[in-house]
Parts: C-alpha cells; structure tokens; sequence
C-alpha cells in the first residue's frame, strides 16, 4: 500500500491510500480534498500516519537517525522495484552497522553474515554467491580459519554485542543477559 496524490478535473487534489494487487489498484481509505499544497501536505502526512499504523508492516529505523542516512534508507524502501540484486546488501549493511557488528574490524564476517542472512547456503555456495553477485573473492580455507578464529577469539564480542542489541527490544527485555552468555 503506498499514498496516492491525485489531481481533480477541478484542479483539487484528493489524497487516498491506495493498494495494488494482481495489477489493480484499489482505494482503501480516501483522506480528503484539498485546494493549497498546505492542506495537501497535511492530508498527506496523516495518510502516511495512518498506513504505518494499519498497513502491518513494520517500519525500518535505524537508531532513529535523521538526515542523510534515513533520506537514503527511505529512497531506497520506495523504489524497491528498481533495485535489483543489491538491494538486500544495501539494506543489510545498514541493518549490520545498526545492531554493532561494524565494530568487528574483519570484512570477512561482514560478507559471511549479509551473504548467509540473504542467500542461506553452504560455506562453498557462499563462496560462488559472493564471487558471482558482488564480486568478492573470498578464499574457502579463509572462511573456515575465519570461522576457528571467530570461535577462538571473538566469541565473547560477538556475543557481547547480539546481547547489547537484543537487550533494547521491548520484547526480551525481561531476558537475563546472562542466558545469552552461557
């Protein structure tokens, strides 16, 4: 569902929510006419306010972050058709960089956790799906010394930080940290 600007034979605009299924559209729910870009706009804001609370889907935000960083998370959510095979790695990244893992200084998992989150397959199939799609040649014997090295000596940081995230969902808030770091 997507907000929908339409022009009048009269020259008002009339904003409606508007769904589009099996390539028809249908109004869902009409928000107004309006004769000045002002009350345009409000129309418009509340229309966007009433479709992230009745559409149930969940809005990405990272860290609340305004500006640049979420103009171009919100231009790259709207023109989802266009974006192709990247488009999860566009997201992904940000998604990675939001819950802390940046602060990994290894590439390596990086690569590994996006290619295995959008693409779940065996280390070798991730290793073709890297080369193919993104153009990162990864060794196979350097995932797995990355993998021994991981569970060796990162272990706790990685731990550490899916702790740190998951303790700021309400959801598991009542969780003990502890449980986690078993």
């Amino acid at each position: 569902m997507f907000v929908r600007k339409k022009i009048n034979r009269s020259g008002t605009i009339s904003v409606v929510v508007v769904s589009k299924a099996h390539g028809k559209f249908t109004e869902v729910k009409k928000f107004g006419v309006a004769k000045y870009a002002e009350e345009t706009d409000e129309l418009f804001q509340q229309a966007h306010s009433w479709l992230r609370t009745h559409d149930g889907q969940l809005e990405l935000d990272f860290d609340n972050r305004r500006g640049k960083e979420l103009e171009e998370t919100e231009r790259v959510l709207a023109n989802m058709d266009s974006v192709l095979i990247n488009g999860t790695q566009l997201l992904l990244n940000q998604v990675y960089d939001s819950i802390g893992f940046n602060s990994i200084p290894d590439d390596i998992l990086r690569h590994l956790v996006i290619a295995r989150v959008s693409q779940p397959r065996s280390k070798l199939a991730t290793v073709e799906y890297l080369k193919s799609y993104y153009n990162e040649d990864v060794d196979l014997n350097r995932i797995y010394r990355y993998m021994d090295k991981i569970y060796n000596t990162q272990m706790k940081l990685v731990q550490q930080i899916s702790v740190e995230h998951l303790s700021l969902l309400p959801i598991l808030s009542n969780v003990k940290k502890t449980f986690f770091l078993q």
